[in-house]
Formats: C-alpha cells, structure tokens, sequence
C-alpha cells in the first residue's frame, strides 16, 4: 500500500475509569463479545500477550464476517497495533491502533485508528468498509466505555448458566435441528417467526419473535457461528430493553453408549435502566435475575426437549 491508496480515520472518546481497567478489556479479545455488540464470537488462535494471532466473527451490514488478524501488544505504552492478515471481500487491507491513554485524574482517552483499502480500490466498496467502521467504531468505543465504567456493578449485572441434555443418538441430526433455524417456527412453539441469512455456510444472520413464558413477545437479530457436528456460537445484536448484552452456544459432546451431551449456556449482561423501565417492573435486581433466568433457561429446554424428539425419532 502507498499513503495515496489508505484511508485513514480516528475515532476517540473519554473514559471515567483507570487506564489500566480500559487496556484489559483491549487487550483480551475473550472479553469482546460480551461487551462489543458486533462480535459474535473472538478468539486466539496462536501466540502470547504480545504477539498473538485473533480470529473474529462480527455482524456487518445484515450478515456475519470473519476475518484474522495479527496484533502486537505494549501493555506498558497501552497500545494495540492490528493487522488482517486475511481480509475478505471487499476489503483489500485492514489494520490500525487501539491506544489508551491515562489523564491524569484517573480517567482516560481511548484512540482508535484505521487504515484500509477496498479491492480494487472500487468505490461503492469503500463506501461500504468506510460504513461499517464508523459504525462499528462508534459502537465499540460507546460499548468500551460502558463496560469500564459499570466494572464495579459488574458481577450483579453479570449471568451465566446452563442447561443440558443428554439425547439418545448421533450428535450429526441433533446438529441439524438447532443448525436448520429456518424451521424452528414450524418446529419450536416459542418461536413466532424467524427469518435467516446464511451468505457463508455456517455464517448465518437472523431476526426471529419469540414468545416469553409471560405471554409477551420480543424481536431479536441474532449472529451465529456454526462448527459442525459440534456447536453454535450465537450473539444478539438487537436485545429486548432489561438486556445490555446476550451471548450464547450450543455445545455437543459424545456422552457414550450412542448418545450426545447437549449443552445450552447463556451469557447476559442485565441492564437497570431497561428493567426499570417496565411497565411492572421487579421488586429487585435479585428478582431480575431469576426472571431472566428462568426466560430464556425455559425456552432453551424447550428447543432441546424438541431436539430429542427430533432426534430420536430419525
């Protein structure tokens, strides 16, 4: 790349939490789906603390990409410099700098930097890849800080369960059932309606109604990362209010004897504001808990209730 053929763009913002506190959520990818609203799923796929290999899965323009990327870490400068070392169609280049930088009053400014190029430097493409980082960085800054900022309400905002099946037969059809989302309103009563996009096999971009044990019923966009025969790794990107965030998989291991061990775990970030919100609201954060809790643990026992079903009858 030559300077004529980059466009480059900052974007920053001011964080009321210690520098260090913001450089960790930086530094470890493990944390961005939870607190990064396009990343469905991140990960480390090789080296250490300050060269390491990443692979990402982020909702874009209506669907789920994946790129990888290397990134160098000074823990001591604060800084994350990133590179995609295999960008997809229609970026041609992608890299920049994540910088968080203490001022003094024990808050801090977050810099995040971007260079990119299109293939073949198409306009129409650039105008896209330019789209979705101003979007995309807006959100992860506005998220960034978020996270920082609540760290000490943290662990009462914070659930994670699970519930699990063990279904007789080959983990392959239970797959199929929870992979082929597409029939779940024929299949699922729960689900009113749902509509799915899948560019990329295994990439797959969904909005769907889902009925709550209450009666009531919510629209959530959700990106889904599909491992075959294994699991499904999903993020909502568009929540019901009472939520901040929602993560989730559905994980598939071989218990023995021709069954298969089907867990449904959950990832939920509550948020006050939404829960106080309500028309009715619950008498406390403890009382949220457990009525988020038990809507969603309800409707992931009934899809693998119907999973068994599925399953054993094949």
């Amino acid at each position: 790349m030559t300077e004529t053929d980059v466009t480059r763009v900052t974007h920053r913002i001011d964080v009321a939490a210690p520098a260090d506190a913001v450089y960790r959520i930086v530094s470890d990818v493990s944390l961005w789906p939870l607190y990064f609203p396009p990343t469905v799923r991140a990960e480390r796929t090789a080296g250490d603390d300050s060269d390491e290999r990443i692979r990402i899965w982020a909702v874009a323009h209506g669907e789920v990409r994946t790129w990888e990327s290397r990134r160098r870490l000074d823990r001591a400068a604060r800084e994350v410099r990133f590179e995609q070392t295999r960008p997809s169609d229609p970026v041609a280049a992608m890299g920049g700098r994540w910088e968080v930088r203490e001022r003094g009053d024990g808050d801090c400014t977050v810099v995040l930097d971007h260079h990119y190029r299109a293939v073949g430097d198409d306009p129409s493409a650039l105008a896209r890849i330019a789209d979705a980082v101003e979007t995309n960085s807006v959100s992860e800054l506005s998220h960034l800080r978020l996270a920082a900022e609540r760290a000490g309400s943290e662990d009462e905002l914070l659930l994670d369960f699970s519930d699990t099946e063990v279904i007789p037969g080959p983990a392959a059809d239970v797959y199929d059932f929870l992979y082929d989302a597409a029939k779940w309103p024929e299949r699922l009563p729960h689900v009113v309606r749902l509509d799915l996009r899948e560019n990329v096999t295994g990439l797959q971009y969904m909005e769907m109604d889902t009925r709550a044990p209450d009666g009531s019923v919510h629209t959530t966009v959700s990106g889904r990362v599909c491992t075959p025969g294994r699991r499904i790794v999903y993020k909502q990107t568009r929540l019901p209010p009472v939520l901040r965030a929602h993560n989730g998989e559905w994980l598939l291991e071989d218990a023995g004897d021709g069954t298969v061990r089907v867990t449904a775990r959950h990832q939920v970030v509550l948020n006050p504001e939404g829960i106080a919100a309500l028309p009715e609201p619950p008498a406390s954060l403890g009382a949220a808990r457990d009525a988020v809790r038990h809507s969603l643990g309800s409707n992931s026992r009934a899809t693998l209730a119907r999973a068994k079903a599925f399953a054993t009858a094949r």
